[in-house]
């Protein structure tokens, strides 16, 4: 992991140097003093939410500290505009659903699914271990949550047939695990943090509200595009790698155990929440009571499936780090910084270009700035402001661009900290660094490509 924490460093060096140079150049003069102090913010919150030099509530309190002692905004209170975000709390609520879900044995069902898939065959289950991650994120809001449940399977059947900790089977699932499921969790927008922020983001910066079923709708079919292409070209990789594999018959798995009353009632209730975010129009009831209302019925003494404890585990230093975010988001838009930086990179585009050069180019420079930031959250939420006023100058529609922001960010997945899932597997040790470095890459340049497929001819 040496090189995976060098790169991180090497990458605020350039950030500082860079802005360095802009400003002997004079490039800065365009700027306002309260912009340029956005501006050095914005590189100081990228330089320790990159480097990891402090812990990240600490990092993001020092963020929204300096925010007041620069005097960006006119009441103090407009710091912390990004903790009234309703992403905020549709994350909070989610991911305590996700806990819930696995509280009450869901993950057995889930895994009782794949196992008969695959009829006890290894080779059914390498083909349906894929097909399962693509649909999890509809049932189990969690990336993190679903590695957690899928990987004791993995090992299981791993030293079942004693393969090593480098066979086809192990490296491949560990990726599906691993980096697929990271980018499966956008095919919809409950399926994880990552694309609940990404609709706020939609609705904040675009004035876009979009439905449960309309992201699906948009998103989906690219992702299941990119998935397939993925997977393919990750299969052919390790097996030419690993040669032939030995030969496996088929496998013995013992029954769950019979699954608790309380589980019916858990599993239809949760449901009727998606169903209720599939036909409920947001405007008028908005998505997030669902989850609240689903919640207290959980923490009812009949399922007493929320208690203290579980709010108390919840990752509280990501909540700080995603309210402290929004709040730099919003202060780049409302005091023009994300305009001016906007009308600086348009400068770069040679006129009369067209739009699929034009969208081509935005692609290339949301898969630049991506690699300042090790978190896909926080990397949406501060380049997204300046890629809608792009958008804007250019005269491109924001759905499009806005998706294809989405797709890019949430589809990186070169370096293991690209990701909570993708540093996960790399951590097993199922492939090295050059092979997550190969796969990452070609993942992540196939999903860019399709992106922008989507974006040119039909998003």
């Amino acid at each position: 992991m040496r090189n995976s924490k060098l790169v991180p460093r090497v990458l605020a060096f350039l950030l500082a140097t860079g802005f360095a140079l802009l400003w002997m150049f004079g490039l800065l003069d365009a700027y306002t003093d309260d912009q340029k102090l956005t501006l050095l913010l914005l590189g100081i919150a990228i330089g320790l939410w990159t480097v990891s030099a402090m812990p990240l509530a600490a990092s993001s309190l020092l963020v929204l500290g300096l925010l007041l002692l620069f005097r960006l905004t006119e009441e103090p209170e407009q710091a912390f505009a990004g903790f009234l975000s309703d992403a905020l709390y549709f994350i909070l609520a989610l991911t305590l659903i996700s806990k819930v879900l696995v509280k009450a044995k869901a993950d057995q069902v889930f895994v009782g699914v794949l196992l008969k898939m695959s009829k006890g065959k290894v080779q059914r289950l390498l083909v349906g271990l894929p097909l399962l991650i693509v649909f999890l994120p509809i049932l189990l809001p969690s990336a993190v949550a679903r590695f957690r449940i899928l990987e004791p399977i993995i090992e299981q059947v791993n030293d079942r047939f004693a393969l090593g900790k480098r066979s086809l089977f192990r490296q491949f699932s560990f990726y599906v695990i691993g980096m697929m499921n990271q980018n499966s969790t956008m095919i919809v927008f409950t399926g994880g943090g990552f694309p609940i922020l990404a609709a706020q983001l939609l609705s904040d910066f675009g004035g876009i509200q979009i439905s449960w079923l309309g992201w699906f709708v948009r998103i989906a079919p690219a992702l299941w595009l990119s998935l397939l292409v993925v997977s393919f070209g990750v299969w052919f990789f390790f097996k030419r790698r690993s040669g032939p594999g030995p030969q496996m018959e088929q496998m013995e798995f013992t029954p769950a155990a019979r699954l608790p009353e309380r589980f019916w009632r858990v599993i239809i209730s949760f449901f009727a929440m998606i169903i209720s975010w599939i036909v409920i129009d947001q405007e008028q009831i908005p998505l997030i009571v669902a989850p609240f209302l689903l919640l207290a019925y959980y923490a009812l003494p009949m399922n007493g499936l929320v208690d203290d404890r579980l709010v108390r585990d919840y990752d509280w230093e990501t909540f700080l780090l995603l309210g402290a975010s929004f709040s730099l988001g919003y202060l780049i838009e409302e005091n023009g910084t994300a305009g001016v930086l906007a009308s600086q990179l348009i400068q770069l585009l040679p006129a009369g270009m067209g739009q699929g050069v034009n969208i081509i180019f935005i692609a290339c420079l949301i898969f630049l700035l991506r690699f300042l930031f090790v978190v896909p959250s926080t990397s949406m939420i501060v380049i997204f402001p300046i890629i809608v006023s792009f958008a804007e100058m250019l005269g491109l529609p924001i759905l499009p661009m806005a998706f294809l922001l989405i797709m890019i960010i949430g589809g990186v997945t070169i370096l293991p900290i690209h990701s909570p899932t993708t540093f996960l597997a790399f951590q097993k040790g199922a492939f090295s660094q050059r092979e997550q470095l190969l796969v990452g890459s070609f993942s992540s340049i196939v999903i860019t490509a399709i992106a922008i497929l989507f974006a040119v001819f039909i998003w």
